[in-house]
């Protein structure tokens, strides 16, 4: 291990995994940071992924789980853990994000809401196809 770029005063240390470029085209790909994707389509693919892994939790561990309606009471929970979360995003994009920055529109106001925007369509419909998959389960198996 040495110091990250040899600075000394940096509260980083270069190990094989943060500085190997497999961990960083890794998370160059990620939808956060890949370049050329607009806001919308940022929030909408990390929507998608946050939704569909929402419903499982809330269904298999929630205080309703031994119910016949613990499917549709998990994915009730998913989408209002998802408004709530959007709720969240878009009083963090109004007070952090004033003027416009030319690296990436994601860091403007308008960028912001449309990240919210597709962060919520994304979301609930990862929520909704998830919890369409689980109730066809038995359909499925057979």
């Amino acid at each position: 291990m040495k110091p990250y770029n040899e600075d000394p005063f940096v509260g980083n240390l270069a190990t094989p995994i943060n500085t190997s470029s497999f961990t960083k085209s890794f998370l160059s790909n990620l939808p956060a940071y890949r370049r050329g994707l607009s806001p919308l389509l940022r929030g909408l693919e990390i929507g998608m992924a946050h939704g569909y892994f929402l419903v499982g939790p809330f269904a298999k561990l929630g205080p309703l789980r031994n119910m016949e309606i613990s499917l549709l009471i998990g994915f009730l929970s998913a989408v209002g853990l998802i408004v709530i979360l959007s709720t969240c995003l878009s009083m963090y994009g109004t007070v952090s994000f004033g003027q416009e920055d030319l690296k990436d529109p994601l860091y403007t106001s308008k960028g912001w809401s449309q990240f919210t925007a597709g962060f919520f369509v994304g979301a609930i419909g990862g929520a909704g196809f998830a919890y369409l998959l689980l109730v066809n389960v038995p359909i499925l198996n057979t």
